[in-house]
């Protein structure tokens, strides 16, 4: 039997699990992002795939070019790229494993303070023996924080903000005065007040089709001059193009990303070149924990399956 791991961009899921344990099962990891022919002719005679987050998409059209794969491993318990009504018509079992909300929450601070003190161009000026001291950072201390959203991940990142002294506005779609009280926070009225209001706005929404684009230009333009906007959440969220028009006409201050359309993402994307921008490839959720855990339920879920007694089916 052969098993596909894909997206292993650092080359390490087979070094954060025993796959020795899976007597008869050939396991091989593709360290590049692969689309197209050379995704299928690397998912030829397998019968399990492994993915990683969303990072390659299993289509309808992918799936009907597979006619041996019986197992689908994606890491976390929730996989939007995947075709899961084409799974089960085609017999497909598809399991996930245990994911820790902590990583995207570090990372995410981890932008606001980049963001704030210029951590960005002041190593790059350290390094390259620069201006000393070129930039004047931002406090947070009694700045605002809009958190949109206030799941697992919001939450924790409202909970931070209000160590550094942060005012937190809080608003989704559904949130109450309630769950806002729970939180710690102020529920904003609208997304509109809270974009308006915050020097800081970090995303923490599930993508669906009702918050798909919803930061657009006008939500951009309620944005002060000095306000930055902070997505480690999905990309879809944001409206790209108005984002890049926003940031290269500065009416916002910068962004901090580590989500984006397309990834990776094109080399002459705007993006990549935008001073304002602090970005990273899509390292939320990557952490030697996180890994420990997906790979090792990642064996689990094959090893079940084999078994007749597969574990945690999202189909």
């Amino acid at each position: 039997m052969r098993a596909v791991i894909l997206d292993d961009y650092q080359q390490v899921a087979l070094s954060y699990a025993d796959w020795s344990v899976l007597e008869g099962v050939e396991v091989s990891s593709v360290g590049e992002h692969l689309a197209g022919e050379e995704l299928v002719r690397a998912l030829e005679g397998a019968a399990v795939v492994v993915v990683m987050r969303e990072r390659t998409p299993l289509t309808r059209e992918l799936l009907e070019r597979l006619p041996e794969l019986r197992l689908v491993v994606t890491s976390g318990m929730r996989n939007a790229s995947i075709d899961l009504e084409a799974c089960r018509e085609r017999g497909v079992a598809v399991c996930g494993t245990a994911s820790s909300s902590a990583p995207p929450v570090e990372l995410t601070w981890a932008l606001i303070l980049g963001l704030v003190r210029h951590l960005g161009p002041e190593s790059a000026s350290f390094r390259d023996g620069g201006p000393w001291q070129r930039s004047v950072g931002v406090d947070l201390a009694g700045a605002t924080l809009g958190v949109v959203g206030l799941g697992k991940i919001g939450s924790r990142v409202a909970e931070i903000g209000r160590a550094f002294g942060m005012e937190v506005l809080g608003w989704s779609p559904h949130l109450t005065d309630e769950r806002a009280d729970e939180a710690g926070v102020r529920r904003a009225g609208s997304l509109v007040e809270l974009m308006a209001a915050a020097d800081v706005v970090t995303l923490h929404l599930v993508l669906s089709e009702s918050t798909r684009g919803l930061v657009g230009a006008a939500e951009l333009a309620a944005m002060r001059p000095a306000a930055r906007l902070v997505n480690t959440s999905r990309a879809g969220l944001v409206d790209t193009g108005a984002l890049v028009d926003a940031l290269r006409a500065g009416r916002i201050a910068g962004a901090g990303l580590d989500v984006f359309d397309e990834e990776p993402v094109p080399l002459d994307h705007p993006l990549r070149s935008l001073p304002t921008v602090l970005a990273t490839p899509h390292l939320g959720y990557v952490s030697a924990g996180n890994y420990r855990r997906y790979f090792t339920e990642a064996v689990e879920d094959v090893a079940a399956w084999r078994a007749g007694e597969p574990v945690r089916l999202l189909t």
